[in-house]
């Protein structure tokens, strides 16, 4: 008599979002079809709206683009980007998931050095179910993995860990460089897997990509604004390294915990370092006094929320920064619209700051 194979369900389907900003056709799709697909996707089209994006068949999807982003949060649409994929956090507002994953257009599944296929959903699902260790660092990495464990010496009292807020994936191919780096390093390429995840201790910042990323929408969703950036703006590319700088110090704050490392994605396609070093050379600049501003932050303790987090931020952005361009000052006031926004958009959330909840219309949903 034969026995019917196990049926393997996905983990988190009813609670998971997959955010993608694109300007293009979504056949990468193709490739991650088997991961992806028992999950519901949110696409942000970036761009000219009147262009149609194609999405292959079997998806479970909604597609928003300028003209719905504008119907949708009316005058507070001035705070989500335009020609840049910093637009994607739109589609952090409109979820209505626990969790978010979002990944970039050109990024394909990795393989690991054995050659399996990795899927990357499903290891940043693992990261943000298990503890993290901000506050001792445990020189055997992730002390919650098979085969390891908290070493001699580690805290017991700090054993239980904290909630992961956020889980941040790396790339394989082509590194995740700004343009000097890449005008200098042309044809390097990442080909080094380093199996191991690791929690980001309290206190320290770090460079986050977009597009490889997980977070715990609840708990950190209304810090993961990816700012004012392409058009229009002075800056570029920064939209992701905003969005982590700020949460990170929010996550410090609140006691929440923050992981880097695997899953691995295949990053395809190296951008113009010529392009991207007109984006950026406001920033590179500009990053060496907003990272020791950062690194100053301290929030008061009656900030009990990411959303009272944001706002206090959002004052000190325009008290510290607003000095050295005005472009901080209107990005300061960008933040106060985002929480305006996120509140009206999700009345259970604490309503402080918020303007008066009325009722939104959702795109429709297309499959």
């Amino acid at each position: 008599m034969s026995v019917p194979a196990t049926t393997v369900v996905p983990p988190l389907t009813d609670e998971l979002d997959i955010v993608i900003p694109t300007i293009r056709n979504l056949d990468f799709l193709e490739q991650w079809r088997s991961f992806f697909q028992p999950y519901h996707l949110i696409i942000v089209q970036d761009g000219d709206p009147t262009k149609t994006i194609r999405v292959p068949d079997g998806f479970d999807y909604e597609l928003y683009n300028r003209n719905d982003i504008n119907r949708i949060l009316g005058p507070k649409a001035s705070c989500i980007s335009f020609k840049d994929s910093a637009c994607r956090c739109f589609g952090f507002l409109v979820s209505k998931k626990k969790y978010i994953f979002t990944i970039d257009d050109d990024c394909f599944v990795a393989k690991d050095p054995s050659g399996q296929e990795i899927n990357a959903l499903a290891q940043h699902i693992h990261n943000l179910l298990s503890p993290a260790t901000p506050f001792f660092f445990n020189t055997l990495y992730d002390p919650y993995r098979e085969g390891a464990d908290f070493v001699r010496g580690y805290p017991f009292s700090l054993r239980e860990g904290v909630t992961t807020a956020i889980s941040h994936g790396l790339w394989l191919n082509i590194p995740d460089y700004d343009a000097p780096t890449q005008l200098v390093k042309p044809l390097e390429r990442n080909s080094r897997y380093v199996d191991a995840v690791l929690t980001i201790p309290k206190g320290t910042l770090f460079p986050m990509c977009g597009m490889n990323l997980g977070f715990h929408r609840e708990l950190i969703g209304p810090a993961m604004y990816f700012g004012l950036m392409g058009d229009g703006q002075p800056i570029g590319r920064y939209d992701d390294m905003w969005a982590g700088w700020c949460a990170k110090v929010i996550c410090d704050h609140l006691g929440l915990g923050v992981k880097t490392g695997l899953p691995y994605i295949w990053h395809s396609k190296a951008s113009n370092p010529f392009v991207n070093l007109k984006k950026e050379y406001k920033g590179i600049y500009w990053q060496e006094e907003i990272i020791p501003f950062f690194q100053g932050v301290a929030l008061p303790k009656e900030c009990t929320t990411p959303q009272k987090c944001y706002i206090e931020l959002s004052k000190l952005v325009k008290e510290k920064l607003g000095p050295i361009d005005p472009y901080f000052e209107k990005l300061g006031d960008a933040m106060v619209t985002w929480i305006d926004a996120w509140n009206e958009l999700n009345p259970s959330a604490d309503a402080t700051n918020a303007a008066p909840v009325k009722k939104t219309e959702a795109a429709p949903k297309k499959k």
